[in-house]
Order: C-alpha cells, then structure tokens, then sequence
C-alpha cells in the first residue's frame, strides 16, 4: 500500500506499507509536477509512481524520510523517463 496525503504547499506525506510501515515527506515543486506529467495526473498519482519505482530498486526502508522529488534523477537517471511512461502508457 502506498498512500499519499498533502501536509502544506509542494509538501506531502507518503506512508508505504500497512503493519510494517514506513513514513516519507516529499516535496514536489509545481514545475517538477507538470515536467513529469504534463499536469495530466494529480499529484498524488505522480506521487505513487514515483514510490512504485524506488520501491523496485530498493526496500522502503532505504528511501530517506524526506527529499525532494527531483533530485531522485540525480541518483536513478533513469527516473523521469520511467515516470513519463507509467503514467502515459494508459
């Protein structure tokens, strides 16, 4: 389970799992949000791809209590193509 819920302005709270839980504070800055997906989605949607692809590359527990969304390009290059294209191939 992931679940997303906004906390202020660009700023949301992403909850991964159910028992064993883990709680992340993400900033998504509007221009990020519309980079990836062309204002299509909500920002919840975007939020949840995002958490579907750290999660194949990695344990929840590994993902950092907060960050910004755009610097996972920096760590996973291959992020925004990946992210475009779960969220356009339906």
């Amino acid at each position: 389970m992931i679940g997303v819920t906004l906390v202020d302005a660009n700023t949301y709270e992403v909850v991964v799992g159910d028992a064993a839980r883990s709680v992340h504070r993400v900033r998504m800055d509007g221009d990020y949000y519309r980079k990836l997906s062309a204002g299509a989605f909500t920002h919840e949607w975007v939020l949840v791809q995002a958490f579907r692809f750290l999660l194949e590359q990695e344990p929840a527990v590994n993902i950092p209590p907060e960050f910004d969304l755009a610097t996972l390009a920096a760590v996973h290059p291959e992020f925004e193509a990946d992210i475009e294209r779960r969220l356009h191939r339906r």
